[in-house]
């Protein structure tokens, strides 16, 4: 496993622990990266995104209601929509991984952490966000 794939696992586990808690991000970020034995270019690369969707939500929120035809953000699981946030971080703001090395890291965090149903379901709202953010 790459050290960015482990780096956006680690930014999934501390973006899914702060939804709705008023808890610290970083000192969320130091213990997971501390229990998954994370290296400092992996907890570096997870802090960027942490914080990226973190100064970014409400954007990141808009950008995924409009691509999301058929679901409303509050009726996507907590995995799904923490996924998404990173992604649509990496596709529409932050934009220095290609689109697809993002699109697919986000179906494999979907498929581990989530099931193969929601693997296709980030794969869908991502197409369509990646349609409109070239």
């Amino acid at each position: 496993m790459g050290k960015r794939h482990q780096a956006r696992e680690l930014a999934l586990k501390v973006l899914f622990q702060l939804e709705g808690t008023e808890d610290d991000p970083e000192e969320v970020l130091l213990y997971h990266a501390s229990e998954n034995g994370a290296g400092e270019d992996v907890t570096n690369f997870a802090r960027q995104l942490v914080d990226g969707v973190i100064d970014n939500r409400d954007r990141l929120d808009a950008i995924m209601s409009e691509a999301s035809e058929h679901w409303k953000l509050d009726q996507m699981t907590k995995v799904d929509r923490s996924i998404l946030r990173i992604a649509v971080y990496e596709i529409a703001i932050d934009r220095k991984v290609p689109t697809k090395a993002a699109i697919n890291e986000s179906i494999e965090l979907a498929k581990t952490f989530s099931g193969d149903e929601s693997g296709r379901f980030v794969n869908g709202i991502l197409g369509r966000v990646a349609a409109t953010a070239t």
